[in-house]
C-alpha cells in the first residue's frame, strides 16, 4: 500500500528526467564546447561570419588538412612550457592543503573542546578576516615582500594563500568537530589515551570525510586562485591560472587565444577526475551530522 502511495505518476517522472537532462546539458555545455573548440583554429572557434565553422572546422581543415588539430595543445605545453606552470600549481596546492589542514584540524579541535567564551570571538574575527577581499590583503603584503626581497617566489605565495584560507578551514573543521560528541574523547581517556592520542586515534578517523571535504575546498582555492598568484609570483614561477591569462596577451604583447583555450581544458579536466574520485567522501563530509554511539 505504501509503495503505491509513494509511486510517482508517469508525467511527473518524465518531467523530472527531462529537467535533469536539460540541467546536465546546460551545466556540461561550456566545458564540452571549450573542449571541442580547443582542437580548432582561432578563425573557426571564434568565427564571426559563420558560427557553424566552430562545428565543421572549415578553416582548420583548410590549414591542416583535418577538421581537428592539436596545435593549441602543442603550443601551450611545448612552445610556452605550460608544464612548468602545472608543476608550480601542484607544488603550491600540496603545501597549502597540508599546512591548512594541519593548522585547521588542531585549531578546530581545540576550539570545539574549549569552554572559554573567547572561542566565539576568535571565530568571528576569523570570519571577518575571510570576508575581506584577498586583493586588499595582498596589497598590504607587497611592501614587506619587496623590502625583504621575497616577492615572486612560490613559498611566498603559499604563505599568503594559507593565511587567506585558514579562517575558512578553521570554521569548517570546527563545525565538524562540534558534531562529534565529547563523550568519545572521555571514553578514549578512560582507556588510557592522552588528549592528543584521543584526537589522533579516535576523533580523526571519525572526522575523515570532513577532513577530505575541507582539504578539497582548500585545494580548489589554491588551484583556482588568480589575484594572489598574479600579484605575488614573477613570470618564471607562475601557476596555471596566471599563465593562462598571459596566453591571452596584453595591449603591449600579442597572445595566442588557442593556447589559452587548450590550457583551460588541461587545467579543468583534472578537477572533474578528482571530484569523481572523492565524490563519496565529499557527500559524506557535507552531510555529516552528530555521531551516535
Amino acid at each position: 500500500m505504501s509503495s503505491v502511495a509513494t509511486r510517482k505518476p508517469l508525467p511527473l517522472k518524465i518531467a523530472l528526467w527531462a529537467f535533469v537532462v536539460v540541467w546536465l546539458m546546460m551545466a556540461a555545455f561550456p566545458f564540452l564546447w571549450t573542449l571541442w573548440g580547443s582542437f580548432k583554429v582561432e578563425l573557426d572557434f571564434f568565427s564571426i561570419a559563420d558560427w557553424t565553422n566552430a562545428l565543421t572546422g572549415a578553416n582548420t581543415e583548410r590549414t591542416y588538412g583535418s577538421p581537428f588539430t592539436g596545435v593549441g595543445y602543442e603550443g601551450a605545453w611545448a612552445q610556452e612550457a605550460f608544464w612548468r606552470n602545472v608543476i608550480n600549481t601542484s607544488f603550491v596546492c600540496i603545501f597549502v592543503v597540508c599546512t591548512s589542514l594541519t593548522i585547521g584540524t588542531l585549531g578546530g579541535y581545540a576550539l570545539s573542546r574549549s569552554g572559554y567564551k573567547y572561542v566565539f570571538w576568535l571565530l568571528i574575527i576569523a570570519l571577518i578576516f575571510r570576508a575581506i577581499p584577498p586583493i586588499t590583503l595582498v596589497s598590504g603584503y607587497l611592501p614587506v615582500f619587496f623590502q625583504y626581497n621575497v616577492w615572486g617566489y612560490l613559498p611566498t605565495a603559499i604563505i599568503v594563500l594559507v593565511a587567506i584560507n585558514q579562517p575558512f578551514t578553521l570554521w569548517m573543521l570546527h563545525s565538524f568537530f562540534e558534531s562529534i560528541p565529547k563523550e568519545l574523547d572521555e571514553s578514549a581517556k578512560v582507556d588510557g589515551c592522552t588528549q592528543f592520542q584521543a584526537f589522533r586515534r579516535v576523533i580523526i578517523p571519525v572526522m575523515w570525510p570532513g577532513v577530505i571535504t575541507t582539504g578539497l575546498f582548500s585545494f580548489l582555492l589554491a588551484y583556482n586562485d588568480f589575484a594572489v598568484t598574479q600579484m605575488i609570483l614573477n613570470e618564471n614561477n607562475r601557476t596555471m591560472i596566471p599563465a593562462i591569462n598571459a596566453f591571452l596577451g596584453t595591449t603591449q604583447t600579442e597572445g595566442n587565444v588557442m593556447f589559452a583555450v587548450a590550457a583551460v581544458v588541461s587545467a579543468t579536466a583534472p578537477l572533474f577526475v578528482m571530484v569523481l574520485f572523492f565524490q563519496r567522501q565529499i557527500v559524506s563530509g557535507l552531510t555529516a551530522g552528530a555521531v551516535k554511539g
